[in-house]
């Protein structure tokens, strides 16, 4: 991975979504948020690049991350055409992963006469 790092600021999003994910594990705040951070930049290494691994650190209320060649040239393209920075769009697209794993904030229902199909 040889690309630029890009920083993105942890959005309260970001950061919500985190919490309840760590909380649902009894992680620290710090763990939790450095894990999700993990998945979405995974989620959006492997969709672009068909990447498997990320290089990124979480410090300072943000994500630091050296995206692979393939993700550094679509970054490019798309802060191009939007008249963005590579790292704004790195930070939405991040942001569109942030509840990605979370479990439904629903639970199957006990109710016999409950129509929703589980």
């Amino acid at each position: 991975m040889t690309g630029d790092r890009l920083t993105v600021p942890v959005s309260d999003r970001f950061r919500e979504a985190a919490t309840d994910w760590g909380d649902n594990r009894l992680m620290d705040a710090d763990d939790a948020l450095e894990t999700k951070a993990e998945q979405a930049l995974l989620e959006i290494e492997h969709l672009v690049a068909d990447a498997t691994e990320v290089e990124f650190t979480v410090g300072d209320g943000a994500i630091h991350h050296r995206p692979s060649d393939d993700l550094a040239a679509f970054l490019d393209r798309q802060a191009d055409r939007y008249g963005l920075e590579p790292a704004e769009v790195l930070s939405m697209h991040v942001d569109l992963f942030a509840r990605v794993f979370l479990e439904s904030e629903e639970t199957e229902s006990t109710d016999p006469d409950d129509p929703r199909p589980w």
